[in-house]
């Protein structure tokens, strides 16, 4: 059992000020610097790639542990690969028990779960799995099967418009993103055969780094200039979509080329409900969270964890002990779902010109 190490002044301002910019921990962390309490640490990747990351995730995550009466902090990185670093290090001097992160990319990721594993704290990969990392768990929803609705979706969408060969333009997720791969994995299963069918036209077809929606923008500006026709539009997340959607937008061709999406977003439901999005997939965060939440306790505690899954880590050539959630396609018919599960408010959805289109969808 490890002792908890005394904090320098330098180091105790540099939690001061990382807590300032984006951590939270629970009221009686100041004590949690004793190893013999159950303390996890939490570190989100950023809050500019999805909207969810603060406000989804960050919330349930608190809320399990604060129910739960565990000592924790959880903090941001914002994108920052020598920030992410820097938080782990701090968590790990402040003697959390485990470690939970959602990797930047997993070369940063795998340093970090190799430094807690030598000091002794368990660790767990959130919603992104680390490529040769060493994660003992790993939490997440079957990611494969949320590129397959997305595929899915975009077919039904352009069977409903009765689109004839349309030209599918595709922007995936980061590169760096283990998740955004299996994506792709699930939705080329879908269009693939479709294009060696000749049913649809494969288009220009490319990665965003980092999820950034303003590249993703200038991307598809670049798609449509090499293909002016495109009919249908994969992208990867509701972010990447709706930066697909402003710049048809301005061409005036909103609403009549199909977009995907992900996250269920407010952003990506409003497209839905005004006909710009096709549509979007739910991950029930709450799930995500809770799930992760009573694995961090149980390993917290020196207890073995419950999972109902493995999954492959290709690079670390190992099998992974996992927990995996299922994915929900979300149109414009089942947008009230995600409400009435309390992922989003009718407040922060139906608001100005959304009131009406959330009262036609029986939003109330």
């Amino acid at each position: 059992m490890r002792k908890g190490l005394l904090l320098t002044a330098a180091s105790v301002a540099l939690v001061s000020s990382l807590t300032a910019c984006g951590g939270s921990s629970s009221s009686d962390s100041a004590s949690g610097s004793d190893a013999k309490k159950p303390k996890i640490g939490v570190i989100l990747p950023d809050s500019k790639s999805s909207a969810r990351w603060e406000t989804a995730d960050r919330k349930y995550l608190g809320e399990a542990f604060k129910a739960a009466g565990v000592d924790y902090d959880i903090q941001n990185a914002q994108g920052d690969k020598q920030q992410f670093q820097t938080i782990a290090d701090q968590m790990i001097t402040n003697g959390v028990n485990v470690l939970v992160i959602v990797n930047l990319d997993s070369g940063t990721g795998k340093a970090v779960l190799d430094k807690a594993k030598a000091q002794g704290v368990a660790t767990i990969d959130y919603d992104r799995l680390t490529l040769g990392g060493s994660a003992q768990y790993y939490v997440s929803f079957d990611n494969t099967e949320v590129g397959k609705l997305q595929g899915e979706g975009l077919s039904k969408c352009l069977s409903d418009m009765k689109a004839k060969k349309p030209i599918i333009a595709t922007l995936n997720g980061s590169p760096t993103d283990n998740n955004a791969t299996l994506f792709a994995k699930g939705y080329n299963s879908v269009l693939d055969p479709k294009y060696k069918s000749g049913e649809y036209v494969k288009g220009p077809d490319q990665s965003v780094p980092d999820w950034d929606n303003t590249q993703a923008g200038t991307i598809f500006e670049q798609m449509l200039t090499s293909a002016p026709k495109i009919g249908g539009v994969l992208a990867a997340n509701d972010g990447l979509g709706n930066a697909a959607i402003a710049v048809l937008r301005k061409q005036n061709r909103n609403g009549e080329v199909p977009v995907t999406g992900q996250d269920a977003t407010v952003q990506g439901l409003q497209n839905i409900l005004a006909g710009d999005q096709c549509m979007t997939v739910y991950k029930a965060v709450k799930k995500e969270a809770d799930a992760t939440a009573k694995l961090a306790i149980s390993l917290a505690k020196g207890e073995k964890g419950e999972t109902n899954a493995t999954v492959e880590d290709p690079e670390g050539k190992r099998k992974v002990a996992a927990v995996l959630e299922t994915p929900v396609a979300i149109y414009k018919d089942n947008v009230k779902d995600v409400v009435d599960d309390g992922f989003v408010t009718k407040d922060e959805l139906c608001t100005g010109k959304y009131a009406a289109l959330c009262a036609k969808a029986g939003i109330k």
